[in-house]
């Protein structure tokens, strides 16, 4: 399962809606590619389809789609946002990451 908080909810309803998205129908889509100072780095994205191997969650109001090697580097994970003038933009919240650089866009396991 993937949470998302209640300021990561506000801002991704604002984008999607920007954007030309549905926020009723269309998803949120999470993952992981290679990449990035620790190894690994976060995916996020916009879609209106969900693929067959993708894992599907709804959390407060947000439905989130994740494909399934995504979904193991991912599970327990809460998607937060921070703005203001400090704010980082969207932060993945991992518990299963072990390592995190300093802009907390990568991570190792």
């Amino acid at each position: 399962m993937i949470k998302v908080s209640d300021t990561a909810k506000k801002k991704v309803i604002e984008l999607m809606t920007d954007d030309g998205f549905d926020t009723t129908t269309d998803y949120v889509r999470v993952g992981v590619k290679s990449g990035g100072c620790s190894g690994l780095s976060y995916d996020l994205t916009f879609d209106k389809t969900q693929q067959e191997n993708d894992k599907v969650f709804e959390d407060n109001d947000v439905k989130i789609v994740v494909d399934k090697k995504s979904f193991l580097y991912l599970v327990g994970t809460t998607l937060e946002y921070s703005g203001g003038l400090n704010g980082k933009g969207f932060v993945f919240n991992n518990p299963n990451a072990n390592r995190t650089c300093g802009c907390g866009e990568s991570f190792s396991l």
